[in-house]
């Protein structure tokens, strides 16, 4: 099964769709290969092969393919170099820089692709049966169509979650006597369609299991990835964007309607906390667990428990991963993007300076903290040593930066040291030092000036710092959507917003210092503690402080892992971000060839934001389709 299951575009040629409103047929018929229904659900590999292709709901967009449909690229965490952009593939770049129309392509489109999808899960839960002698029971088949209950909602959401406002008709299938203006329907409220869902969601994972007895089926749908997405999506619905935003207080549908509440609801935030909670409740029940790796006296290492937690797979015992990603190939595309070119690598994917200084200090503290003890300017003059097996700062374990680091980089927090790479970082993998200065050995503008790291940085959060892509040295990597520190995170904001209480936030504190404390760095407490406590850092009990305490979490924890583009558009944030409304700064890569010209915050792109970004256009071939829609707001201006 598990060689069939993995196979996860076999049957697009097999059931190839068009859109909603394109043809009827969802056979694609050819001279002697006419395939009817019989013929499919009569045989387990083609209803396997159909639900493979209906599995491609989770693997839409592909989240590793940054350039070209990713969303890492929107935000401002990931900059990939902008000189990718002269190639046709890269259809995420031009955006950012404002060339973003109607007409834009994305490769990424959830408009035209998810409906196939959808269409084909409702048809494989109509249709399909068991077959006790081809080793399909029913009890297989009633999980299959859990799986596709929880699949469908979670597609109709990612539809709403880029677009606010989608043509929304559940658990409909065109009859073969369709006319195309049963098809042109316009777009429902955006309650309607999370309503939905949630019921969906929460029905599934009540009926599906947490873990798989069977190995060869884990990726498959569970009730931890139901529960997961179904608390993430009533998060969203909770937040700025959706919930009572006055941007949107004029915007209807077709039918005159308002598709977004204009009236702010609280108790939208109390049941995203109880989604929140519900889902790590029944997560720790069943086994899953933030990864921690431990040094020989038994006391948690940070450095090896954030490297590991996002490499290990839940056989090599990270039982953190609550939402696998099992598309082929994903890791050694995202490999070669961060890869110097000597071992034949694109050295061009990188990360913004705010992300460099959203990273707190070894202490705990953030940058700005005058007690951080941050220093920009200078070089190190000692090895920093710490108590950890880890040896990707130096190559030796133990050692985190070497004598004659600039001083931004030291003495920063372990998950700094795994997202990522600077000058002078160590490349396990061609066993030296990172050398970004201009026209050095890693940043040649000579020859492919575009496979150079354009602002003296590379992204490693993810990466095995032993892989080596011209020697072979790849193995395999277990990506994943969700972990359950997200869910931690969640729901440490959703507690803290729904109930501005001291029991309500302190129930946040202890799962924000549960991502703490396995980081290396101190926890926070409403009591008042000493600036040099060795445990401890006063946070005032305040809703406030808690909500800013929480995004800072999110930024360092979940950077680069497809989360920053939702949280700045939910928060409404976007466009209050330096770096994403105007210049953006890192190291003078572009002219640097001495240290001292070198280490210097500069500016090496300008982007360009405007408020209709928060959501996707629906690009203008689907639009032209129907002309019952509406562009999402702003963009019709």
């Amino acid at each position: 099964m598990k060689k069939i299951f993995s196979k996860l575009y076999i049957a697009a040629g097999l059931l190839c769709m068009t859109s909603l409103t394109a043809c009827s047929d969802f056979l694609d018929k050819e001279p002697d290969t006419e395939l009817d229904l019989d013929m499919v659900f009569t045989n387990r590999d083609k209803v396997y092969s159909m639900l493979s292709y209906v599995y491609n709901i989770i693997h839409t967009p592909d989240k590793y393919n940054y350039t070209n449909d990713g969303y890492e690229v929107f935000a401002d965490d990931v900059t990939p170099s902008q000189r990718w952009r002269q190639w046709q593939w890269s259809t995420t770049i031009p955006k950012i820089f404002g060339e973003w129309t109607i007409n834009s392509p994305w490769n990424g489109d959830l408009w035209a692709g998810m409906p196939r999808y959808i269409r084909q899960a409702y048809i494989l839960r109509q249709n399909i049966k068991a077959l006790p002698d081809q080793d399909l029971p029913q009890s297989e088949v009633d999980n299959i169509k859990n799986e596709i209950k929880f699949l469908t909602a979670y597609g109709w959401w990612l539809m709403a979650e880029n677009y606010g406002a989608i043509p929304f008709r559940p658990d409909y299938i065109a009859p073969t006597d369709f006319t195309l203006s049963d098809l042109m329907i316009g777009q429902s409220k955006f309650d309607d369609v999370v309503s939905y869902c949630d019921s969906s969601m929460l029905d599934a994972a009540n009926h599906l299991p947490s873990v798989y007895a069977d190995p060869s089926k884990y990726g498959r749908i569970t009730k931890i990835m139901a529960l997961t997405v179904r608390s993430r999506m009533l998060l969203f619905a909770a937040s700025p964007l959706v919930n009572g935003n006055p941007w949107y207080a004029n915007f209807r549908n077709h039918d005159g309607e308002l598709v977004f509440n204009p009236t702010y609801d609280p108790k939208k935030w109390e049941k995203a906390a109880a989604a929140c909670k519900l889902c790590i409740d029944e997560a720790e029940k069943s086994g899953y667990e933030l990864y921690t790796a431990t040094n020989d006296d038994g006391t948690i290492d940070p450095f090896m428990s954030t490297y590991n937690a996002q490499i290990l797979s839940w056989t090599e015992g990270n039982h953190e991963i609550t939402f696998p990603y099992t598309k082929d190939n994903s890791y050694r595309q995202y490999l070669t993007w961060c890869s110097v070119r000597e071992v034949g690598g694109g050295n061009g994917l990188g990360v913004y300076q705010g992300l460099v200084d959203a990273f707190f200090m070894k202490n705990g503290l953030p940058i700005t903290d005058p007690n951080s003890n941050y220093k920009e300017e200078g070089f190190s003059s000692s090895v920093d040593k710490r108590d950890t097996k880890w040896e990707n700062g130096t190559g030796k374990a133990g050692e985190v930066t070497a004598r004659g680091t600039y001083n931004m980089y030291c003495n920063r927090e372990p998950r700094f040291y795994n997202a990522v790479t600077f000058n002078g970082a160590w490349l396990n993998y061609v066993n030296r030092k990172a050398d970004f200065l201009y026209n050095h050995t890693d940043n040649i503008r000579s020859s492919s000036p575009h496979d150079a790291p354009q602002n003296g940085y590379l992204l490693r959060k993810g990466l095995r710092m032993t892989d080596n892509i011209k020697t072979g040295q790849v193995t395999s990597r277990q990506a994943y959507v969700y972990r359950l520190a997200f869910t931690y995170l969640d729901y440490a904001e959703a507690e803290n917003e729904a109930y501005n209480t001291t029991e309500a936030r302190e129930s946040a504190l202890v799962y924000l210092n549960r991502i703490r404390k396995r980081a290396g760095v101190r926890e926070y407490t409403f009591e008042n503690v000493d600036a040099l406590d060795e445990k401890y850092i006063h946070l005032d009990n305040t809703q406030e402080a808690v909500r800013k305490a929480v995004h800072m979490e999110r930024r360092v924890e979940l950077c680069c892992e497809d989360n920053r583009w939702f949280d700045i558009r939910r928060w409404k944030a976007a466009e209050s971000l330096p770096e994403m409304t105007g210049d953006d700064y890192g190291m003078n890569a572009n002219s640097g060839n001495t240290p001292t010209t070198f280490y210097k915050r500069t500016v090496f792109q300008t982007r360009i934001w405007d408020r209709k970004y928060y959501w996707f256009p629906i690009y203008i071939d689907e639009y032209d389709k129907n002309p019952n829609l509406v562009q999402p707001p702003y963009w019709d201006d």
